[in-house]
Formats: structure tokens, C-alpha cells, sequence
């Protein structure tokens, strides 16, 4: 019998994965009996060298918070998508070499457009971290202004701090994507400090979480009446795709 193959995902922390539980499913339902999949929980990025040197089965892995940017210098190769955004969330490993690829913003465009208007002009995109920048990419893909929002201005002064969000940027920016955290179980209660009283019908709320299904972020926004979507079809479809990339 041919020896395993392992993937993985490598993250921190990685409490309730659901590449885990996904791909597990995926291998006993399809009859995959020649693949495994494990969470690598690692906090310091620099620990990847130890977990490709003990692991020589392991042909690709999954890259998730916070180290989708802290990886790029261990890759030997990467996708002109990566090399832009400065992201990576999937790594093939093939005969000792590491290639990059990004298939967030697969998921992301594909599971984003769905609900979609075209009134949806300009976005702001809450955080900045790997996640952000693939949801950045696709929205210039699409031709749609946007916006960063984080706590504090950054060196160009191009972002908005949370305090700056009034009535006029939200009549403007009628799309909301949260690419934090916040909010994720168990910290069912966090939610990113927008003024929610002032989101309307015209309003499109996109959470990248995924667990709880409805975070207070979109809670909120569905108690305006504005459009919501979680992040549970975007990470199935890039789980996929990594799949495809492992092959």
C-alpha cells in the first residue's frame, strides 16, 4: 500500500478548524484513503522549518491567521496573485519545493457577488491582515472603490479610524466586509464598533466568519434590513481549491 499523504493547516490559535473537520469529512466520504489531514497550532511562523522537517509526507497545507503574510519568505515559488497582495493562504509541497498560491479571493469573489447590487459602489474593508488583502484584490478585480477601517491612521493617512464613520461615509459606502476576527466563537458577543443604527436596505454586510453562522456583526446589520452573508461558502470553495492545488 502506498504511503499517506498529509495536509494540513497551520494557524494560531486553531481552536474549532474547519479545514479539519472538513477535509476529514471529505476524505471518508469520497473514499480518499490514501490522505490525512492535521492542524499544525504554531504561534511563531518560524516554526514551519520544524514541522516540514519532521513531516516529510506532508504534500500541502492550508495558511490561516496570523501568518497568511508571515509565510511568503519560506516560499521558493508563488502566483503573481501572491507576490501582489502579499498573502498567501495555500502551500503546495512538491519534491522539497514550497509554491504559494492565494485562493481566498476565489472563495471570496465567487461567494461575494451572490448578493451583489448594483448600487454596491464602494466598500470598507474592517482589518488589514492577510484575509483583508485578498478581499482587496478582488474588489479591484471588480472595480469597486474602498476604504480600509482600523483602530488608528495609518503612515499615508489613506485609511479610516472607526471614529471617522458618520452618515455621509456610510450613505457612500454601502458595503461592509469584516475581515477580523471579531466575533468568532466563543467571543460570540464582540462585534467590530461601527454605527450600526446607521445601515439601511442599501446596505451589504460580508463577515469572513464563519462560526457562529450569524456573528453580531451581521445580526446587526439584518436588524436594518441590509444584505448579509457569512463566510462559511467562501471557505468551502477555497478549501476546494486548495484540494485541486494539492493535486
Amino acid at each position: 500500500m502506498s504511503e499517506k499523504r498529509l495536509f494540513g493547516i497551520i494557524g494560531f490559535p486553531l481552536t474549532h478548524s474547519f479545514s479539519e473537520r472538513y477535509f476529514n469529512n471529505k476524505f471518508e466520504a469520497e473514499g480518499i484513503k490514501d490522505a490525512y489531514f492535521k492542524p499544525f497550532s504554531i504561534e511563531h511562523i518560524e516554526s514551519v522549518k520544524e514541522i516540514l522537517a519532521s513531516h516529510s509526507d506532508l504534500n500541502g497545507f492550508a495558511i490561516t491567521i496570523p501568518h497568511k503574510k508571515a509565510i511568503l519568505p519560506f516560499l521558493n515559488e508563488s502566483t503573481q496573485e501572491v507576490k501582489r497582495m502579499g498573502a498567501c493562504n495555500c502551500v503546495r509541497v512538491k519534491d522539497g519545493v514550497l509554491t504559494g498560491f492565494n485562493t481566498d479571493v476565489i472563495g471570496f469573489e465567487q461567494s461575494f457577488i451572490k448578493k451583489l447590487q448594483p448600487h454596491h459602489k464602494k466598500a470598507l474593508i474592517l482589518g488589514s491582515g492577510g484575509a483583508a488583502a485578498a478581499v482587496e484584490f478582488v474588489l479591484q478585480k471588480l472595480g469597486i472603490d474602498y476604504r480600509f477601517v482600523s483602530r488608528n491612521k495609518n503612515d499615508d493617512a489613506t485609511n479610516l479610524t472607526y471614529e471617522e464613520l458618520n452618515q455621509k461615509v456610510f450613505t457612500d459606502y454601502t458595503v461592509v466586509i469584516n475581515t477580523t476576527p471579531l466575533g468568532t466563537f466563543p467571543k460570540v458577543d464582540e462585534a467590530p464598533a461601527i454605527p450600526y443604527h446607521l445601515l439601511t436596505t442599501n446596505h451589504y454586510l460580508f463577515d469572513l466568519v464563519y462560526n457562529p453562522a450569524e456573528t453580531k456583526f451581521l445580526r446587526l446589520g439584518k436588524a436594518q434590513g441590509a444584505a448579509i452573508e457569512n463566510g462559511y461558502e467562501m471557505l468551502v470553495i477555497q478549501a476546494e481549491a486548495n484540494w485541486d492545488l494539492w493535486q
